[in-house]
């Protein structure tokens, strides 16, 4: 089944029309992209948008031989001219399917969203999945067989592409290219980058795939280490590049404090950040966790993880440190570096980069300090990627 993409684009087009922000000025040559359209084995258009009988001219197709038009979601704005030739465009009622007379069938998918998704089934069995933008299916049943290729609005609602996966809909061979793209996320390699963290990528307006055909999915670290200061936006770097995994286990490290009003307030704008699915465990123990298999671990942070691994070091105070504390607490970083290394899970941790600044001005705080800075280095060693957060924009030191 081969595949066109007239347009990859969100609805109203990238970029937006008269929208001043950074990502629209920047939208230019390949990074621009008409409203999403798919053009079937020439016989199927999904979604008609303005100028798709140009942008298939483009890519070397025609519209003369479409037997059907279809819309997956509400068309806002003036009326779209229908090209000389085409049938008239509809939208199917959910779950009924329709054959064409090019042997196609197309199952009209429920949404949870306003909109329609349509599952396209070849002649030769490859199947396709395309979602609307802003939505997930509704009411996924598990154990589906995976289809060959889902496309949809992966940036806006990275949990569709979870539930897919939790019910086997997207498996590892499934080919997921990113529709619908929005002003969301800056272009080029930042876009690439965000969309390779899912297992998904993206391709530019115009571009011809091969449904069934093999293709080489993008490869998920199995373990990134996420660094970057205080509100520098690691947290929020760090669980964006989990939001398409079902049943991901979220590991706080620094704990509940009684009646600190501020740190229940960042604890809670944390868990509302959260997708529902995913399940929160409070503790220091990493090394169980790190051994055991499961779903996806974030762990958030590595230096209240240190914190708590000093006190009970005995770390703070310089007597005992100089006769037993340095040594516990070596050994107790080992065993982490060790665990992080063997762990047979996805891994995303957080830490703060710290010694750039101010010298703390205790024995203590510069412990903690070159402590730190020793416990990054080593973790990082472990890791298949590296990132650091700098004013909300992740700069890649590996992978």
């Amino acid at each position: 089944m081969e595949l066109t993409l007239l347009g990859t684009g969100a609805p109203a087009g990238l970029p937006r029309p008269d929208c001043p922000c950074a990502v629209c000025a920047t939208a230019r040559g390949p990074e621009a992209r008409a409203a999403t359209a798919l053009l079937v084995d020439s016989a199927l258009l999904l979604d008609l948008t303005p100028g798709a009988a140009l942008a298939a001219a483009r890519a070397g197709h025609s519209l003369v031989g479409v037997r059907q038009v279809l819309l997956t979601h509400p068309h806002d704005g003036p009326a779209v001219d229908l090209p000389a030739g085409l049938p008239a465009a509809g939208r199917v009622p959910d779950g009924r399917e329709l054959t064409l007379i090019s042997g196609h069938r197309v199952r009209a998918v429920p949404m949870d969203h306003p909109g329609t998704g349509y599952e396209v089934t070849s002649p030769e069995g490859e199947r396709l999945l395309y979602l609307p933008p802003g939505a997930a299916p509704a009411g996924l049943a598990e154990g589906r067989a995976a289809y060959d290729m889902v496309v949809g609005d992966v940036i806006g609602r990275p949990d569709a592409v979870a539930r897919l996966r939790a019910s086997g809909a997207i498996g590892s061979t499934t080919d997921v290219i990113a529709v619908h793209i929005d002003h969301d996320v800056p272009g080029g390699p930042e876009l690439v980058r965000r969309l390779a963290a899912s297992g998904a990528r993206c391709v530019p307006d115009g571009t011809t795939v091969l449904v069934g055909e093999y293709h080489a999915v993008p490869d998920v670290p199995r373990r990134t280490l996420v660094t970057g200061g205080a509100r520098s936006g690691k947290s929020l770097e760090a669980e964006q590049r989990l939001q398409t995994f079902p049943d991901v286990v979220y590991v706080a490290t620094g704990g509940s404090r009684d009646g600190d009003t501020e740190w229940a307030v960042r604890v809670s704008t944390h868990r509302e950040r959260r997708p529902a699915s995913w399940r929160t465990v409070e503790t220091c123990d990493l090394v169980p966790l790190l051994a055991d298999d499961g779903p996806p671990l974030l762990i958030d942070c590595l230096s209240l993880w240190l914190t708590d691994a000093m006190d009970k070091a005995g770390a703070w105070d310089d007597e005992h440190w100089a006769t037993g504390g340095e040594r516990d607490l070596r050994e107790r970083v080992s065993e982490l570096v060790a665990a992080v290394r063997a762990t047979p899970r996805t891994l995303v941790a957080v830490t703060n980069e710290v010694g750039s600044g101010v010298v703390p001005a205790t024995a203590s705080g510069r412990r903690f300090r070159d402590e730190l800075g020793r416990l990054n280095a080593a973790f990082a060693d472990e890791c298949e990627h590296v990132l650091l957060v700098v004013a909300g924009q992740a700069l890649v030191l590996r992978g």
